[in-house]
Parts: structure tokens; sequence; C-alpha cells
């Protein structure tokens, strides 16, 4: 089995873009085992900082998940009705438009690659519910037009995130996992194309405050038959650096003495085999898997970004031999 790694998340360039060091981060993770391919943050064009640079340095047999969250947490920063769930027209006028502009990219990766190398782009139920009104039956309205466009070989998934609950204030505030699941199956019906959903560990873990709750929504929406994949994305409820149950991508647990990981994460290796067991994943091709990492401190050497990214692949690895 092999996965996807968010490698953006682990650069040595996420706060200020420098080219001669993401070329070496790149170098290195090109050489890791296992990496089918990349989850690649989607902002508004196909790269963030320079499109040349990222067709000149990717694995040319690499495949892509797009993921728009960083996108829309940027659109959501200027404007708080953006989102395909907004009950603002505009709001969801702008969302449409913004993953037009992710589809021309899907196009211009595959072209560049000759080949449609993007599987999946991943899509959101913005916006945040404590900054504006949003619903089902908008995030249907946008689904049903966003699956009748050409997405050049790329399934379309809804990555869930936390919604809104009383009970501590939401990192992202979006729709439930049953209306999403509501919503998707209703467009999926009349659709040109299906849409699925992926289950990003740490922030279904967030929204129950409890490590059941990647369980819980894994087990949901596999019943729904809409599990298209899982991105092992960690959270502590420890107020280290990575903050106290924030989406901040925290590495999991060390998996051996040897490897770098993070103590006092809840995303250990028994939590990650208990979601992949759960969704049946072993020797599975259909589901989409992978990891996605934020690194502490921000100024940590290369060696040490990749060494983090080693220690998942270890603990994946280590369940599909299993």
């Amino acid at each position: 089995m092999s996965y996807f790694i968010g490698a953006y998340a682990s650069s040595p360039s996420s706060d200020k873009w420098n080219p001669e060091l993401e070329t070496e981060f790149y170098s290195e993770i090109k050489k890791l085992a296992n990496v089918k391919g990349l989850e690649h943050p989607f902002l508004g064009s196909l790269h963030p900082y320079d499109d040349q640079w990222f067709l000149e340095n990717i694995d040319s047999t690499w495949n892509y998940v797009f993921t728009c969250i960083p996108g829309t947490m940027n659109e959501l920063s200027k404007n708080p009705h953006f989102g395909l769930a907004s009950s603002n027209k505009s709001g969801r006028k702008a969302a449409l438009a913004f993953l037009e502009n992710a589809r021309l990219a899907i196009k211009k990766l595959n072209s560049h690659l000759g080949r449609n190398a993007v599987t999946a782009i991943q899509i959101h139920s913005a916006p945040n519910q404590r900054h504006s009104e949003s619903s089902k039956e908008h995030f249907h309205s946008s689904l049903a037009t966003l699956l009748d466009w050409d997405w050049y070989g790329a399934k379309v998934l809804v990555e869930h995130c936390d919604t809104l609950t009383q009970n501590h204030t939401p990192t992202k505030g979006f729709l439930t996992v049953e209306e999403e699941i509501e919503a998707i199956n209703q467009a999926n019906t009349n659709a040109k194309n299906t849409a699925g959903i992926m289950i990003n560990w740490g922030r279904s873990v967030i929204e129950a405050h409890h490590i059941d709750g990647a369980i819980e929504h894994i087990t949901q929406v596999k019943a729904s038959g809409l599990l298209s994949g899982i991105m092992f994305s960690g959270v502590s409820d420890q107020d280290t650096e990575f903050g106290a149950w924030q989406d901040t991508h925290m590495p999991p647990s060390p998996f051996t003495d040897t490897s770098i990981g993070e103590p006092s994460s809840l995303m250990t290796s028994k939590e990650m085999h208990r979601c992949l067991n759960i969704a049946d994943a072993r020797g599975t091709t259909e589901l989409l898997l992978g990891a996605k990492l934020g690194i502490r401190p921000h100024s940590a050497s290369i060696e040490k970004r990749i060494a983090y990214n080693k220690n998942v692949l270890e603990i994946l690895a280590h369940y599909s031999k299993n």
C-alpha cells in the first residue's frame, strides 16, 4: 500500500517562500518509501507561490489530492459569507468561482504530466456558522452545480471539518457530517459525477474532544456508502507548541523507541490502526489514505521534517503488513 503525504504542512516554506529550501525538502520527500503522491493545497492557483517551480520539482509518477481548505480559510478571513453552504448568494457564487479556478489548476497539472494525475479534490461545507448562516440545502445546490462540471478525472470529496457545537469553540464550524451526507446523497442522485467524503482524523477528534470522534465519523460515513478516504492529522488535549484542541496537524506519537514523534499527541499508532480496521482499509485500492503533519518549531531542520513523515509512514506501513 502507498499513501498521500500533505507535504505542504511540513514544508520549510510554510511562513515565507524559500525555493532553495523547498527544492531540498522535495528532493527528500521523493526518497520516502510508500508515497503515492501529495495532498496539495489550493489557494487560488496551482501553487501558492510559483507554478513553474512546482511543475519542475514534482515527481512525474506522483498522484495528487487537491485540498481546498487553505484557500477556503484564506477567503473566509476576507469574507465570512464565503462558502458552498452559505445562505448568502454572493458567498456561494464566490466559492463556486474559487472552485472553477481549482478545476483549471487540475487541468494544468494533468496537462503537464500527460495523464489524469489528480485523483481527487477535497471541498468543504463553509462558512463558519458562528459568523454566517449556512444550510444543507444551499450546500446541495452548490454540489449539484459542481458535480456537473468536468473535473478531468478527479473525484469530488467533501472533507468533513468540525461543526458548530455548544460545548467548545469550533476551529472551522462547518456543517455536521449528517448534513453533509444528506446533501451529497441528494446531489449524487441526478449528477454527472458523484461525490464522497474524506475523514480528517484530527478534525473529527477536535469536534468530539475525544479520540472516538474519528471512529464515530468513519463508522457513520462508511455506513452511508460515502467513505472515500482518511487523512491522518493529529491533535493534542494538552497546551503544547501545537496548542490544545487546535487544527495544527500535530504529528503522531513515536512509533518506536528510535522514531521521532510527539508524545502528547492523541494520534497514536494504536488509534490510527483502529480507524483503518473500522474502514476495512487493508489491501484497498479505493480508499485514499494519507497523513498531513505540521512541524514545530517553525525553524525545524529539513532532516527533522522528513523524520516526522518517516514515522507516520512507518505506522501506516506496519498496518498494511499485519
